[in-house]
């Protein structure tokens, strides 16, 4: 029962599919349609008008709901069926010769039978099954056994043999009670169009009101199948050159003498290239191949997902990201207006841009996988070799596309973009690999290894400072190519898209972080410090790691100690304590004034506490006086001795790691 489901729920899927793509031929048509410059103004304003309206229709005939494109549909069938009936009665009337009851004006062929009886029965099967047709596909109602007869009398008029022109006017008639009967149909339905469009417009207005215009687009998006659409548009519409070209060949080749099945080597490369180019001379054709680009990036991402053992949501949205990029790509270098020639050589030039963009994608999905394996101490190697093997092809691919392209090419903007996007790569994947192995070489030894954390911070510093460097090349290579080779309105978005998000943002981010650390530091220097025996004399653990204190411990001026290393990993991200978060505020006479009592309330031999001080106090008894009035001093100091220390340590814990895995 369930698999019944589940195919009948695919079937309408397919089926919701197949019925919008017709809109897409015929927007392609139209917007491909040749135009005549030499006509007159107003001959321009019509075909303009006419190709606005094509296209509008269009576009509302691929929006439409399920049911209404199925309703569509069998009105445009009934349509067609009536205007093939009387085309056949008037083709019928004009062309037959009723004694011979033959026909070769269709394509010189002779397709109706030879003799009178013959031709009756053919002409009155066909309008009996055009009658029935439009009857059933229409839903007429009443009235429907006299359409039938209205079909049928021209042939009527055919048999008995009535002069040439009284059969002409049986036609003329026909068709106009044809025409008006439909006509009236249509006007009683209209009042369904209406309410259907309303409905619709109410909907659409109710959903942005809530939603807002991004999720009334997704929605949609989404009912219509949009990238399905395009997908089973393209590929048509490819798989039906490729069978004109083929029957073009196979034509040439018998007209050569040469009579095969098969398309000879030297023409399989023209056959691939006019495919090629014609399968983006337009807007549409780009979004088309767009759409399966997506498809086959899709598929890539989750495989490589898959062998590398990620879970991860966000990295499987390379389905997304590459048509979005082959289709910045090809508006900013104005694919579908080149000539064939160059739209080639533009093509190419695109999808070896894309190819460096997905590898740097799939190092994102593969750098954080490499990162928790060598800081979670995975000792299993089939865990660990799918993301070196990633890895080590990351490094190896860029490395042969710069050297084949090197080989084949002069210097120019497009190749030293390639060859830049190649080189900052393979850094990225040397700085990915350092840390992983800087990771596995601590976990190896099991032993506390304090500069850890710096020599990581050094490495991913190097590689962003280098990633930087790259983009302010970037930049200046897109700026070049703007002033001397193809300036455009979207190539000038795109730059300041890039100025900003990878050359401004990153640039005040690793600035951030600098800032941040710097800071952190100079805070743990400037904190008290117990050293030597007197830290094994505290009879409390570090709260962010919940170690002892077997060497030296720091304490915060709210009287907290902590190891020195877990403080600045913590103060690294923020600038509180962990226990009570007050803020890390490091006086200049800290050292002289500050408590050194830790969790439990112990002092440091050899040191007296500090004497309270009088606004301290009397901030502390009106807390309590506060306090009082709900719940006892007691409970209170027990649920913030507690409840702080294990929400702080937990938020700490998944800081940490982030820490490391950055």
């Amino acid at each position: 029962m369930e698999s019944s489901v589940v195919v009948g729920q695919r079937m309408r899927a397919v089926l919701d599919v197949a019925l919008r793509v017709p809109s897409l031929f015929i927007t392609d048509a139209i917007l491909n349609f040749p135009h005549d410059a030499s006509a007159g103004f107003l001959s321009l304003l019509l075909q303009l008008t006419l190709r606005l309206l094509g296209v509008a229709a269009s576009i509302v005939v691929l929006v439409l709901s399920r049911r209404a494109l199925f309703k569509f549909y069998m009105i445009t069938t009934a349509l067609g069926l009536a205007a093939t009936s009387v085309l056949v009665n008037y083709h019928a009337t004009l062309h037959l010769n009723f004694y011979r009851a033959s026909s070769s004006v269709a394509f010189g062929l002779e397709f109706l039978p030879t003799n009178g009886p013959s031709l009756w029965m053919t002409l009155i099967i066909l309008q009996l099954i055009f009658g029935i047709g439009f009857i059933t596909l229409l839903q007429v109602q009443s009235y429907s056994q006299l359409i039938i007869l209205d079909l049928l009398i021209p042939t009527v008029g055919l048999i008995i043999e009535f002069p040439l022109g009284v059969q002409q006017l049986l036609v003329f008639v026909s068709a106009l009670v044809l025409i008006l009967y439909t006509a009236s149909c249509l006007v009683f339905r209209f009042k369904w169009f209406y309410y259907s469009t309303k409905y619709t417009v109410l909907l659409l207005k109710h959903m942005y009101q809530v939603y807002g215009m991004q999720l009334m687009v997704e929605d949609a998006w989404k009912k219509i199948h949009f990238p399905d659409v395009l997908r089973v548009f393209w590929l048509t519409r490819l798989a039906t050159q490729a069978v004109f070209f083929f029957n073009m060949v196979r034509l040439s080749s018998s007209e050569a003498g040469e009579v095969s099945y098969f398309i000879p080597w030297n023409d399989i490369w023209d056959l691939v290239s006019s495919l090629i180019i014609n399968g983006c001379d337009s807007t549409l054709t780009v979004l088309g191949m767009s759409a399966v680009i997506s498809s086959i990036a899709h598929y890539l991402g989750l495989g490589i997902l898959a062998f590398i053992g990620s879970t991860e949501e966000e990295d499987k949205r390379l389905g997304f990201v590459a048509p979005v990029l082959f289709f910045i790509l090809a508006l900013q270098t104005g694919l579908s207006g080149l000539k064939p020639e160059e739209r080639l050589v533009r093509l190419c030039r695109n999808m070896c841009l894309l190819l460096t963009a997905v590898l740097h994608f799939i190092h994102g999905m593969t750098d954080p996988v490499l990162m928790s394996l060598s800081a979670s101490h995975v000792s299993s190697y089939r865990r660990h070799l799918p993301v070196l093997l990633v890895s080590a092809f990351l490094f190896v691919l860029p490395v042969l596309l710069s050297c084949v392209l090197w080989h084949y090419y002069a210097l120019n903007t497009w190749l030293f973009a390639v060859t830049a996007f190649c080189v900052e790569l393979c850094l990225k994947v040397i700085v990915s690999l350092t840390v992983y192995t800087l990771f596995m070489i601590d976990g190896y030894y099991n032993v506390l290894w304090e500069k850890l954390d710096d020599y990581v911070y050094y490495v991913r510093s190097t590689g962003s400072i280098i990633e930087f460097v790259f983009g302010v090349i970037m930049f200046g290579n897109g700026a070049y190519t703007m002033m001397f080779e193809s300036g455009s309105k979207i190539r000038a978005c795109m730059m300041c898209l890039h100025a900003y998000f990878n050359i401004y943002l990153q640039a005040r981010n690793g600035w951030k972080t600098f800032m941040n650390r710097r800071k952190a530091v100079k805070k743990i220097n400037s904190l008290p410090e117990v050293n030597g025996l007197e830290s094994r004399k505290i009879d409390d653990v570090c709260a962010i790691c919940y170690q002892e204190f077997h060497t030296s411990a720091r304490i915060t001026p709210c009287h907290h100690y902590f190891h020195a290393l877990c403080l600045r990993k913590w103060l690294y991200i923020q600038d509180t304590c962990p226990m009570c978060h007050q803020k890390v505020q490091i006086d200049d006479d800290s050292k002289e004034n500050a408590s050194v009592s830790n969790n439990n309330g112990f002092v440091a031999p050899h040191e007296e506490p500090a004497p309270p001080d009088v606004d301290q106090e009397a901030d502390q008894e009106l807390d309590e006086q506060n306090l009082s009035e709900d719940e006892s001093v007691e409970c209170d100091e027990e649920e913030w001795t507690t409840e702080p220390h294990n929400s702080t340590s937990e938020e700490h814990n998944s800081d940490d790691t982030d820490s490391l895995g950055e």
